[in-house]
């Protein structure tokens, strides 16, 4: 943090006016991020990650997906995922009376935006926000390239464990039974 900068916190962001949904307001370490809507193929990939994430659970009763909830884990560190995925435990004490997480899910997903401050934020400072907080596993996805990597919790720190493309299957140890086609997924 820089020395006289502005230190933003959530109650800033409850103060600010309605935007109608255009824009999405981040806090991380006190530094506000604002980020127009997602492109289309951004959310469409979003979509087909939550119905996925959402009818495993459904079948295993084991938690739940969720898409762009608020991640609220202090009050200078507040973030919208696309998609979240939480043990039923976790659900059980991790939300607070205004809806928003205020634990780490076991699972988060982002999908890349365009540009490369988007895709710095994604990469950099979200992979260390959510090491920090407790995330088990951290899925970045591009659906431009069409590509899914899989990042996970090693030695305290989310470490990235493969890069799947077009031909791979996504399954994951935090989700047994789970499975999903990369192919399908951008399709």
């Amino acid at each position: 943090m820089v020395a006289n900068s502005l230190y933003w916190t959530t109650a800033d962001l409850d103060a600010m006016p309605d935007d109608g949904g255009w824009l999405r307001h981040e806090i991380i370490e006190g530094e506000l991020f604002v980020t127009r809507a997602p492109h289309f193929s951004h959310q469409r990939v979003a979509g087909k990650i939550h119905m996925r994430l959402e009818t495993w659970s459904e079948a295993t009763q084991l938690g739940s997906s969720v898409q762009a909830p608020g991640l609220v884990f202090t009050p200078t560190d507040a973030v919208i995922p696309d998609v979240v995925w939480a043990s039923q435990a976790r659900l059980d004490r991790g939300i607070d009376e205004a809806g928003h997480f205020t634990i780490a899910p076991e699972l988060v997903v982002e999908i890349l935006s365009s540009g490369a401050q988007n895709e710095q934020r994604d990469k950099s400072i979200k992979l260390k926000l959510y090491s920090r907080y407790g995330v088990q596993e951290y899925w970045i996805v591009n659906w431009q390239l069409q590509t899914l990597e899989i990042y996970r919790r090693t030695d305290a720190q989310l470490q990235l464990v493969a890069t799947l493309l077009a031909g791979d299957t996504l399954t994951s140890p935090l989700l047994p039974g789970f499975s999903a086609e990369i192919d399908r997924i951008f399709s």
